[in-house]
């Protein structure tokens, strides 16, 4: 069981971010998008710094400014795909969200300069046609909730590719708390702006906030950060890209929700396309050695 650990840990956190995709629709039916989304991480923060204190010694001016550049691309990430949610689907938002995978290279390539070889080319053209087939209506236009998706997409890449550049010279907790604080901010600031301050409130609405904070947040990252240093990280990479097949299946589990045949022919090609780009490294390596 040792030797599975960060595997496990993986799959659970992939299990969890799935999960949420469904928590975050049914918790739009109580509350708007960034009282989600305050409270989500409200909460979450709080959970961070109890179980975490000692980390809190760690939370130097660097981290702080990392922390609150990481947390401004969460928040923002976040808010698109809450807002995606109000018009497309849990199981369109979680595949669409996944092709960050194939926009952190291109990322690197426009901020480094960093060459983009032809496995990634190639994913990218397949994610491609997958959102074609996912996402295109019969009047070849997108969805306006699956173009969000997209772009949450490249806020997720954008939050991937800064964290892996801040964590070599900083702690990863305590650069994930100033994080979570720092997007709590400013979705509790957008919610007194919008003149969203809730005045009621559901048992099942608090409930919704809480799971996803929980569960969905605190538990989910800390097993990814755990799980890291046990796995590869290219095991990692695919594990924790199943979260849109787990999307997929809650969204008909729990919603009852319909997948066509063509939008199943999305799903696969975009998930094959992730796969691809995170397996290439392997391939590589083992070519080498012929």
């Amino acid at each position: 069981m040792q030797k599975f650990k960060g595997e496990l840990l993986m799959l659970i956190t992939a299990v969890m971010w799935g999960s949420g995709f469904v928590g975050m629709a049914k918790g739009l039916e109580h509350w708007t998008v960034f009282q989600l989304m305050a409270g989500r991480f409200l909460l979450a923060s709080i959970i961070l710094s109890f179980i975490f204190y000692k980390k809190l010694k760690l939370i130097s001016k660097a981290v702080v400014w990392k922390g609150a550049i990481l947390g401004v691309i969460l928040f923002v990430a976040f808010a698109l795909q809450t807002m995606g949610l109000e018009y497309t689907t849990p199981s369109k938002n979680a595949f669409l969200t996944a092709i960050n995978v194939i926009i952190v290279p291109i990322i690197a390539y426009v901020i480094y300069k960093r060459r983009i070889d032809r496995f990634e080319f190639i994913a990218a053209g397949v994610a491609v046609v997958g959102i074609g087939f996912l996402s295109l209506q019969d009047s070849m236009t997108i969805n306006f909730g699956d173009f969000l998706s997209i772009l949450c997409a490249v806020g997720f890449a954008f939050d991937i590719f800064y964290t892996n550049v801040f964590v070599k010279a900083e702690d990863a907790l305590a650069l994930t708390i100033v994080q979570f604080y720092t997007a709590t901010v400013l979705s509790v600031v957008s919610v007194i702006l919008l003149g969203e301050v809730p005045t009621t409130y559901t048992s099942e609405g608090l409930g919704i906030i809480v799971y996803l904070a929980i569960f969905c947040t605190a538990v989910a990252y800390v097993c990814q950060n755990i799980g890291m240093q046990y796995a590869n990280p290219t095991k990692s990479a695919i594990i924790l890209s199943t979260e849109s097949l787990f999307g997929t299946m809650f969204s008909v589990l729990i919603l009852n929700e319909l997948l066509t045949g063509r939008m199943l022919v999305g799903c696969i090609l975009i998930f094959f396309a992730i796969l691809f780009a995170e397996v290439k490294p392997t391939f590589r390596r083992k070519k080498s050695y012929v």
